[in-house]
């Protein structure tokens, strides 16, 4: 249950934050939150795919496994990519809002929390100013909350041109098992190809373009994600 509370230097000075990579810090995801400007950094390690919102939208999701509580990037020595998503890193911080006013706060039952002690990142330097690594996290968060509010525009426009599609991966693992992804959805780079030059160009000046084609391009690592799904059932085995 998650207990979150605004942070401070004052109730929180002596919090410091686990940054290792695994299962029981609550890595064991199937997938991470994105948005077009992260688009770049995690094509080159992840597919990017699309699943609907509950809203009439679609959010864009890293995928790190085929199956829920599946992150296949999880290895003995932590994260085995050079690129977290930012919506895992930024764990266990949210952004608050108190009116207008945007806030950091803190899940105190998180189990990368200690209340004291050597172990973990400090959130606080002596005499109160933030660390380095409480800097880093608000700047990971502010990216965070303009990446998410620009994906909704973004996303508007894919839904406006038609260009997202339902899509099924089939896929048969070296121990013979039949396995299907389905319930994603993806770019349609035929509609993507048909567009008009002034589509394309209301989509190059949006800055919508690339991450259109980053997305497209990183469909490739379902290459490297089943490879990592047999190395995996090896180790089961």
């Amino acid at each position: 249950m998650a207990n979150h509370a605004p942070l401070n230097n004052v109730d929180h000075k002596n919090l410091r934050v686990v940054t290792t990579r695994g299962a029981a810090y609550g890595d064991a995801v199937m997938s991470a939150l994105t948005f077009p400007a992260e688009f770049r950094d995690l094509q080159a390690c992840y597919p990017i795919v699309f699943a609907q919102d509950g809203n009439g939208g679609y959010d864009a999701l890293a995928l790190l496994g085929f199956e829920p509580g599946e992150n296949l990037f999880l290895g003995p020595n932590g994260w085995d990519a050079p690129t977290i998503p930012l919506t895992v890193e930024r764990q266990p911080f949210m952004i608050g809002r108190s009116g207008e006013e945007l806030s950091v706060h803190v899940d105190l039952d998180s189990p990368r929390v200690r209340d004291g002690g050597i172990e973990g990142e400090a959130l606080f330097l002596t005499y109160g100013g933030t660390s380095e690594y409480l800097e880093r996290i608000n700047s990971v968060l502010r990216t965070i909350h303009d990446g998410l509010a620009a994906s909704r525009a973004f996303v508007a426009v894919l839904v406006e041109l038609e260009l997202i599609e339902s899509f099924v991966l089939d896929v048969e693992l070296d121990d013979g098992s039949q396995n299907r992804l389905a319930g994603f959805y993806t770019i349609n780079e035929d509609r993507l190809a048909k567009l008009t030059g002034e589509q394309l160009a209301r989509l190059h000046d949006n800055g919508y373009l690339q991450a259109i084609y980053m997305a497209v391009a990183s469909l490739a690592q379902f290459r490297g994600l089943i490879q990592r799904k047999n190395r995996a059932n090896d180790v089961l085995r």
